[in-house]
């Protein structure tokens, strides 16, 4: 099976929401994704974006078919400067296992690399014990002092 990793583009938002429903309903929160399709464009590929995504695909009766993502910004700290915050590395159920996932990490390092940020930060589920072994592979550092808090608005 030939695998591709590309840059995301507009066209291919619509295909991004459905596997960010399915994660959300792997994550057992099949109601928590609200945000609109042209929101998620124009945030992505409006005049000023603020997220940049990977797509890992695959050919299906001759049609490339996204089975996978990772969507990133940037995040500024105080003491650290700029780094790379993954948001998601979403893939389909039906592909996991197959190196996907590597191959979309392995293309954010890349482009880590290639922008200067000299460092990549994300979050994960205490309980998503598959992605969390994943990230060991890695070698990452998993910080257990911090609490997440946000405000609604």
């Amino acid at each position: 099976m030939e695998i591709t990793i590309r840059r995301a583009v507009k066209s291919d938002c619509t295909r991004l929401l459905e596997l960010i429903q399915e994660l959300a309903d792997y994550e057992n929160a099949p109601n928590e994704v609200t945000v609109s399709l042209q929101h998620f464009e124009e945030s992505g590929f409006g005049t000023k974006p603020v997220w940049w995504a990977f797509c890992a695909c695959t050919k299906v009766d001759g049609k490339e078919v996204i089975q996978g993502f990772a969507l990133y910004y940037i995040r500024y700290s105080t003491w650290k400067g700029q780094a790379m915050y993954l948001e998601d590395i979403i893939v389909t159920e039906a592909m996991r296992g197959k190196k996907l996932g590597k191959l979309l990490l392995d293309r954010l390092i890349e482009e880590a690399k290639e922008k200067k940020y000299p460092r990549i930060v994300w979050q994960v589920l205490e309980w998503n014990e598959p992605a969390i072994n994943f990230y060991k592979k890695y070698n990452a550092a998993f910080d257990p002092e911090w609490i997440n808090c946000s405000i609604y608005v």
